[in-house]
């Protein structure tokens, strides 16, 4: 739940629908406060009809700020706030009335009712500290007449936009970025410096002021119908190499459209990173592809050499061989489908059981092997000797727990507290008497003791009707 849906239902008496508004609001909350260099506060009435609650708070960017401390969450009576109150009552935007002193700074402040489906809801308070007003440029003047069209379909009920998709709102063009404005005929009457170093990157030469933007550049077309219908639109597009971020907002009076306001962002330099990474993305994958057809292929070579050996020790030791480069083939196949450099390990352990299901069981001794829990994704660092290690504990299960029966093998995955932790279960004949892991000469168990002890990991051994091995690795390195 948002503060301001916590604050609204503990507070006031707005409907859901109402609150849903609000938020809408604040999604633009940004925009009006840098185009009126001040400060916003929305103000929503209490249950008792006497106070208001201050829902949200804004800071403009372009302007110093009139409060360092939050207000949102505090309650302050109609009697603090006349204008306030007035907005609300009388439906109406309160402009009039000397500059307030506060702690010494004088603030010129602005009442703009919030309407939704005709009713007044809350409040908006624009707070501008005028000690440091100044001569203002073209820019600002501009701004703050752009401000002024916000305002008024605020008050109007026709902004926000209930019908606009929400887009996102942080890599959204701002009014720093490039600021336009256009009159209800599509012709530009005021861009920014930076407006117009965006367009001329496009490779639109001409002089944008005085000039329909439909018909200076083919892809204004679809800005000047969307905004004659009322419609805000917001796209990317790319011409002569370059990318621009642009939204266009329809201002609205009295339900005609009476012009626009445009915001554009030169994004070339980021879409020319997000190209290169997708570069370094798909090779990355495919030399994982690669290595994995490599290993496939090391694989293939021993089992040609394995059949060679007819059945011998040499032939057992060389089908392990081949069922350690595939596990490890299994983990490079898994990155070779992702960017992020990480494993699905449920997947690989799933399919390391199925490889060593097929190799090594037989009909007169059936094994049935099972899965539970979850690993998650692994970093290939952690994912590649665990996949090996996996391996070796299973195999050395079906090899060694079952010699003249059959039996369950149980792969149970958890991760908990920052550790990885791996059990592997079998209901066979138990480890020999006197058997220490440490000790063990094969070699199977010496891969596993030397990447656990790599990993910082502990192995433990059980035999209880069975055995069990569980390990725990740390996720995190030190």
């Amino acid at each position: 739940m948002s503060v301001l849906s916590a604050l609204a239902g503990r507070h006031t008496t707005l409907s859901d629908e109402a609150v849903d508004h609000l938020h809408r609001l604040l999604a633009e909350w940004q925009l009006l406060a840098d185009l009126s260099f001040a400060d916003c506060l929305l103000f929503a009435p209490v249950r008792d009809g006497g106070s208001f609650v201050v829902l949200s708070q804004v800071r403009p960017f372009p302007a110093q700020t009139i409060y360092e401390e939050d207000l949102v969450g505090s309650i302050v009576g109609a009697v603090e706030r006349p204008k306030v109150a007035t907005a609300l009552a009388e439906q109406r935007i309160v402009r009039e009335g000397e500059p307030d002193w506060r702690e010494g700074i004088p603030i010129r402040e602005e009442t703009v009712p919030v309407i939704f489906r005709g009713a007044p809801i809350a409040v908006i308070g624009i707070e501008q500290n005028v000690a440091t007003a100044r001569t203002p440029s073209h820019l600002e003047l501009a701004y703050m007449r752009a401000a002024d069209d916000l305002v008024r379909m605020v008050a109007e009920g026709a902004f926000p936009f209930e019908s606009e998709e929400e887009g996102e709102r942080e890599v959204s063009p701002r009014v720093g970025d490039g600021f336009i404005q256009l009159d209800a005929d599509g012709k530009v009457v005021y861009a920014s410096p930076n407006a117009v170093s965006a367009y001329r990157r496009l490779g639109i030469t001409v002089n944008l002021v005085g000039e329909r933007l439909g018909e200076v550049w083919e892809a204004g077309r679809d800005v000047v119908e969307s905004l004659r219908r009322g419609r805000p639109i917001e796209n990317e597009v790319e011409a002569s190499g370059a990318w621009m971020l642009r939204r266009f907002i329809p201002v609205i009076h009295d339900g005609a459209v009476t012009g626009a306001i445009g915001l554009v962002r030169d994004i070339t330099e980021l879409r020319l990173r997000d190209s290169m990474l997708l570069i370094k993305d798909a090779t990355i994958r495919e030399i994982h592809h690669r290595v994995k057809n490599n290993l496939q292929t090391v694989a293939s070579l021993l089992r040609l050499q394995a059949r060679r050996l007819g059945d011998s020790a040499a032939r057992t030791e060389l089908e392990e061989s081949v069922r350690r480069v595939t596990s490890i083939a299994l983990v490079h196949e898994t990155l070779s489908q992702d960017s992020t450099q990480r494993a699905d390990f449920d997947r690989v352990a799933q399919r390391v059981l199925q490889m060593v299901e097929d190799s090594l069981v037989r009909p007169d001794r059936p094994i049935r092997f099972s899965l539970l829990g979850s690993a998650g994704s692994l970093h290939s660092d952690l994912a590649t000797p665990m996949s090996l290690v996996l391996t070796e504990l299973i195999q050395n299960a079906v090899e060694h727990a079952f010699i003249e029966r059959g039996g369950a093998v149980v792969v149970e995955l958890k991760r908990e507290n920052g550790s990885l932790f791996v059990r592997v279960s079998d209901d066979g004949r138990g480890l020999p008497k006197g058997f220490n892991l440490e000790g063990g000469s094969h070699l199977g168990l010496q891969i596993v003791r030397t990447l656990i002890s790599e990993l910082r990991g502990t192995i433990t051994l059980a035999s209880d009707e069975g055995t069990q091995i569980s390990l725990q690795i740390p996720l995190e390195k030190p």
